[in-house]
């Protein structure tokens, strides 16, 4: 029976954390190379990261998800759990994970430190402010912006047209009214009025290409290949057009540089980067992987959401470009979640209905062959819930021994390490038999269009796309203009294959619509943007930030 515990964050005050020193040297990384932020933060020197280079690669390990319900996952917890199970049974292991955003942690979803006894901490700090990269990230993006206002105000050499300006401020926070906005109002002295908008920073252009980097000079040529605007005979205006990108790189300089925070267990890990996967490719940073490729022989990362969204993106986006090739995936489920997929009402999830629960595996089943799609063999993490029932967990484990897989039931929320032993070692069977033969969903040199429809077919159960006329348009200039070797990144609904999130389960023959696509030149892939999904979230009804405060004592309350 698993056990009741406390609240995360009182988990986490409890810590005994180990000087950030300490988690290093388990690395073999010299004291001097650390760059402190406090006693349990540090960055890592860029320079030391290049040294690393001619080491041999430890195992990568993908943790992803059936598709996310209110009734829980918990994917950054299973991620965390295995690597301390790594760790457990012997392995020399390192998790890497994304930055939290605030926008989540101050709306609806909460932070993303893991949670129960599988979290990373100093927990309050990396929800929080952490050391500052998503401050480097929208300060950069919204110096770009400045710059560009600032050379229409002086004169406009480029001939921008203020009309087809496509670079939008960034804020780290929801806030619907920023969505859309009419900018430089008061007169002449404040420049010229226009249509402008804000994105969440972690939608940003800037962010994918601070995740996507190898180094420094790569950030800041894919930077300066940033397509800020149009003149009037629509020809592209880049970012290097406005010197841009040697400030922005001055900016990014000491965030490109990865953070390394630990477990509860005091087992390392590197928290670098935070792209969304709803709206953007959802990826931790290139930089810390690979970096935590070289220092161990495991690497547990997590793409953000259902694996039809990060799991997709890393495949596609992240493992095209950098020749990563994972080990093994590991999708995670849990009873709870996929009885929501059968049509369960969230107040009634403690109830066995085994009939509920094989309707709602048609979406892991889905997610699983969509996996094996890539070539990559998954197993399947139960991450258990105290109201889980044998009939329920028999029934699971049955349709996956069906699907060719396993399920695995978990118990690190409750237990730690000890409850994720038996998925660790499945992990390093799988890892170390070498049945992994990635391979990318579709060629580079398929065309844009079809590209988003073999997405949509393939991996979400579509019968077709479809897109206005003005959409399609863009699709072939962008073929034209030598972009058809770009990848896609795919920003539409978490919460279902389809772009209706209410269609819960494993949809099939729906219509996807592409709204929109914008060029991401400088992260190097398309965005296509399908049904009503936002690129600036707003807040809920009843936002955490009601619940969060300081206590008597001074310290954090509500942050979850």
């Amino acid at each position: 029976m698993i056990k009741k515990v406390g609240s995360d964050i009182e988990i986490a005050r409890a810590a005994k954390m180990q000087p950030v020193e300490k988690i290093a040297e388990k690395l073999g990384i010299p004291e001097k190379h650390l760059f402190r932020y406090g006693p349990s933060k540090a960055k890592v020197d860029l320079h030391y990261v290049d040294s690393l280079k001619s080491r041999p690669d430890g195992k990568l390990i993908l943790v992803t998800a059936i598709t996310p319900t209110p009734a829980g996952e918990g994917k950054t917890t299973t991620t965390v759990g295995l690597g301390d199970g790594l760790n457990r049974i012997g392995k020399k292991a390192i998790i890497c994970l994304r930055e939290p955003s605030l926008g989540p942690c101050f709306g609806v979803k909460g932070g993303a430190a893991g949670g129960g006894y599988a979290q990373v901490v100093p927990m309050e700090d990396i929800n929080l402010h952490f050391t500052g990269d998503f401050h480097a990230i929208g300060t950069a993006n919204n110096l770009l912006a400045a710059l560009i206002d600032n050379h229409i105000y002086w004169g406009n050499e480029l001939g921008i047209d203020p009309r087809r300006i496509s670079w939008r401020r960034v804020l780290d926070m929801n806030d619907r009214a920023l969505r859309s906005i009419v900018s430089s109002l008061g007169g002449v002295a404040n420049g010229y009025p226009r249509e402008d908008g804000f994105d969440i920073t972690v939608a940003s252009e800037v962010m994918a290409i601070f995740c996507l980097a190898s180094d420094l000079d790569d950030l800041t040529r894919r930077l300066g290949n940033i397509i800020v605007a149009y003149t009037r005979d629509r020809k592209p205006v880049y970012a290097r057009d406005l010197k841009a990108e040697g400030p922005m790189t001055v900016l990014l300089k000491d965030a490109l540089a990865p953070n390394l925070v630990q477990t509860l267990e005091n087992n390392p890990a590197f928290i670098h980067g935070g792209p969304f996967a709803n709206i953007a490719h959802g990826c931790n940073s290139v930089i810390a992987t690979r970096s935590a490729l070289k220092l161990a022989d495991y690497v547990v990362t997590e793409a953000g959401f259902g694996a039809d969204l990060g799991a997709e993106k890393f495949f596609d986006i992240k493992c095209r470009k950098t020749g990563l090739k994972p080990s093994a995936a590991v999708i995670v489920a849990t009873i709870r979640a996929l009885k929501m997929h059968g049509g369960v009402a969230k107040e009634d999830l403690g109830k066995e209905n085994v009939e509920a629960l094989k309707k709602g595996l048609e979406n892991l089943a889905r997610h699983v062959e969509n996996v094996k799609r890539f070539g990559v063999p998954p197993v399947v993490a139960i991450n258990r819930f105290v109201a889980d029932t044998d009939a329920e967990l028999a029934a699971l484990k049955q349709a996956c021994a069906g699907l060719g897989t396993e399920a695995i039931e978990c118990t690190h929320w409750a237990d730690g390490s000890a409850g994720t032993e038996a998925l660790a070692h499945r992990v390093v069977q799988i890892a170390e038999s070498g049945k992994s033969s990635f391979q990318t969903l579709y060629p580079d040199d398929m065309p844009l269009w079809d590209k988003v429809r073999t997405i949509a077919k393939s991996l979400y159960g579509a019968s077709d796309i479809i897109a206005d006329k003005k959409v399609r348009d863009q699709f072939a200039e962008f073929q034209k203009a030598g972009f058809g070797h770009y990848p896609i990144c795919v920003a539409k609904t978490q919460y279902s294959f389809s772009t209706d999130s209410n269609l819960k389960g494993a949809p099939s023959n729906h219509v996807v619509p592409v709204r929109e696509v914008k060029l991401s030149a400088g992260a190097e892939f398309l965005v296509v943007i399908c049904g009503e999904i936002m690129t600036m979230p707003g807040l809920p009804k009843v936002p955490s930030a009601n619940h969060i405060k300081l206590n008597a004592q001074g310290e954090v309350e509500g942050l979850f």
